[in-house]
């Protein structure tokens, strides 16, 4: 088993699919000692690409520092829809593949 601890949410989601769906590949993984570094390398790739279409969405969006001191509940919803749009596509490009 993994050490979970040093593994964000989306390298403990990995980790979870190759389990439960990739079985020969999640074994090949154990035993030559690489699925740790395997779901951190998902990890930190999915936490950048998400960051980064998060910030491409909110530009082309116009969001502003503006909106979100004048209208915050607006900002967040959209903030939210734009992460939640951004982990939909890795989720079906890293993770669950």
């Amino acid at each position: 088993m993994l050490n979970e601890k040093y593994l964000g949410k989306y390298g403990r989601m990995r980790e979870r699919f190759l389990k439960e769906n990739r079985r020969e590949l999640y074994a090949e993984l154990v035993r030559s000692g690489k699925l740790f570094d395997h779901c951190a390398e998902i990890d930190d790739t999915a936490s950048e690409r998400v960051s980064r279409i998060v910030k491409s969405m909110a530009q082309s969006e116009g969001l502003t520092e503006q909106l979100k001191n004048t209208d915050p509940m607006k900002w967040v919803g959209l903030m939210n829809n734009f992460k939640a749009c951004a982990e939909e596509v890795i989720y079906n490009e890293l993770i669950f593949v």
